[in-house]
């Protein structure tokens, strides 16, 4: 029996249905390696991007592993003039997520979450657990009743 991540545990106390996956994390795998190692379609896996704006507001950003987010259009989807990724040794004491193991559901606080638009095309997604080695795969109406979130074309391209 694998272990239980918080983030499992709120979505089992919320009764919100979801798969887990877990896999060996021998040092940091890239998303797309994640995938590959759980045999998933790198489209319906996403990775969790946290950033801070000018303003000081902090945005999370879940968006396909194989993508890269645009901070133009990031910025424009949550209204502010620009955006930064968060420094690396700021996200945990933030969100109380490593890096590689940073998930949009449980995070310390809640921010403004967006989600690449291409979620809507997924009957499922799988994002990470919270902790690395594991993720979560359930369908994006479900993350809804969870957490709120807006879809919007956040990445290059």
């Amino acid at each position: 029996m694998e272990e239980k991540t918080n983030v499992m545990r709120l979505l089992d106390q919320k009764k919100i249905p979801y798969q887990s996956h877990a896999y060996a994390a021998a040092g940091a795998l890239s998303g797309t390696e994640v995938a590959a190692v759980l045999g998933q379609n790198p489209d319906h896996v996403f990775k969790t991007l946290v950033t801070v704006a000018k303003s000081g507001q902090h945005y999370v950003f879940v968006i396909p592993v194989a993508e890269e987010l645009d901070l133009k259009k990031a910025a424009k989807a949550v209204g502010e003039k620009s955006i930064d990724m968060l420094k690396a040794k700021e996200l945990l004491p933030l969100t109380g997520y490593v890096h590689g193991g940073c998930s949009p559901v449980g995070m310390k606080k809640f921010f403004k979450t967006t989600i690449h638009e291409s979620v809507l095309n997924c009957a499922t997604f799988c994002f990470s657990a919270g902790k690395i080695g594991y993720q979560v795969e359930m369908e994006p109406a479900q993350l809804g009743k969870i957490i709120p979130y807006q879809t919007a074309d956040v990445t290059v391209g």
